[in-house]
């Protein structure tokens, strides 16, 4: 088909990283891995799925029920769980009390949600402030809507306030302020760097956006998809739960981590102000998401199968982290200029290597790193390609899906092609 004959969205859609990473890994199935941020497929819940469909079933009317169409927002015994969720993790702080239902809106996986939000608030040529790095399907959404996506800095605290509000005055003095309209934060463990936003900076998030909300409402797009898989210290309060007006933060999240991608149960807490307009989106699209799959959901929960699996998941997941970060510290803390931090949660591992080794295609690590057995994201696809400048020496390492012995393998192999690209490089 000639270029010509598809859209502006479809030009701009080409050319996504993660077709790149899942065409390497299809052609060489004898690889490790630690690209993919799948789920461990040894954990997935098929016990507690039965049992939720069972009882599901057994009940003809329920059954009928969730075998119909639903509604545009999703099941409503679904949208009250997950806002009882909300408040009993953030501690049921004042300005969560008025959190209704009405306020949630059910998608098939967070990233429909996402979807929705760029298309429901932004214009071709709007810009968003996200970290660098960020969540690299993120920012294909945006390139995919025209969507200026702009790099701020961050450290291992999350985004830098200072550096958000020196992003807006930069905006203000090149005259496109008007376009700024969001800022994205993956709030918890973050995707990839593993930061999670500390707790003094949540606040000051939320009142830049509210200060430099001037001809229109600029909001935080919280993504919590990570927040269930905390291994180490206590949590945190979500961006919400500053947001004393409830019209500035958006909080997304999904069962897709905790539970199972194959649910595909995600969902929107929104400002009451979007609730239509997505709803509106989302109709033209598919007037539901899956209705069966937030039953099942909403039997999960009410059930009390949600808890003792996500139990188990942290358990497995923290034997993963601890594989992978106990063979970095044997096979690349020796390496001058090789650094990581120890994630509390989540499922990657942020990666540094020495600034003249670049990791992307066509540099002198990835296809070595193919040819000794191992894939991984490289860095690069994890910032827009405005603001902070693009760090080539980077690495997103997953510990999702491998059991811990491969984990250990693909590291021991990633350490030979970074030693044999540095050899190259200096030879």
């Amino acid at each position: 088909m000639s270029i010509k004959s598809v859209s502006q969205r479809a030009r701009w859609a080409g050319g996504q990283p993660i077709s790149f990473l899942m065409h390497k890994a299809l052609a060489h199935p004898e690889l490790i891995s630690l690209a993919a941020g799948f789920v461990d497929q040894q954990s997935l819940p098929v016990e507690a799925t039965q049992e939720a469909v069972a009882v599901l079933l057994a009940n003809p009317y329920r059954a009928r029920t969730a075998l119909q169409y639903g509604t545009t927002p999703g099941y409503l015994r679904l949208r009250e769980a997950v806002v009882q969720q909300l408040i009993a993790a953030d501690g049921a702080p004042a300005s969560e009390a008025e959190l209704s239902a009405n306020q949630v809106v059910l998608t098939a996986g967070s990233n429909q949600m996402l979807h929705l939000l760029a298309d429901t608030l932004f214009d071709p040529g709007d810009i968003v402030f996200c970290a660098a790095p960020t969540y690299f399907v993120y920012l294909g959404i945006l390139n995919n809507l025209g969507v200026r996506a702009v790099s701020v800095a961050s450290d291992h605290e999350g985004l830098i306030p200072e550096a958000v509000d020196e992003a807006f005055r930069k905006a203000e003095r090149q005259g496109e302020l008007h376009r700024v309209k969001a800022i994205y934060v993956v709030s918890y463990f973050d995707n990839p760097s593993t930061a999670t936003l500390s707790l003094p900076r949540r606040p000051q998030i939320v009142e830049l956006a509210q200060r430099w909300s001037r001809a229109h409402t600029i909001h935080v797009i919280d993504d919590a998809a990570y927040r269930e898989l905390r291994y180490d210290g206590p949590d945190l309060p979500s961006l919400r739960s500053f947001d004393a007006g409830g019209e500035t933060v958006i909080y997304t999240h999904t069962f897709s981590k905790s539970f199972s991608p194959g649910m595909r149960v995600g969902w929107g807490i929104l400002p009451p102000s979007l609730v239509e307009p997505i709803c509106e989106q989302k109709g033209n699209l598919d007037f539901g998401s899956p209705h069966f799959n937030q039953h099942v959901m909403a039997t999960v929960l009410d059930e009390r199968l949600f808890e003792p699996h996500l139990e188990r998941l942290r358990s497995a997941y923290r034997a993963k982290r601890d594989a992978m970060l106990s063979a970095l510290d044997e096979h690349l803390a020796s390496l001058p200029g090789v650094r990581w931090a120890r994630p509390d949660g989540g499922l990657y591992v942020w990666l540094e290597l020495p600034a003249d080794v670049a990791t992307g295609p066509g540099g002198p690590l990835f296809d070595r790193a193919l040819e000794a057995g191992v894939i991984y994201v490289p860095g690069e696809y994890c910032y827009a390609s405005e603001g902070v400048p693009i760090a080539r020496n980077t690495i997103r390492l997953s510990f999702g899906v491998q059991p811990p012995e491969r984990i250990r393998e693909g590291i021991a192999a990633l350490a030979r092609a970074v030693r044999a690209a540095q050899q190259s490089k200096h030879s």
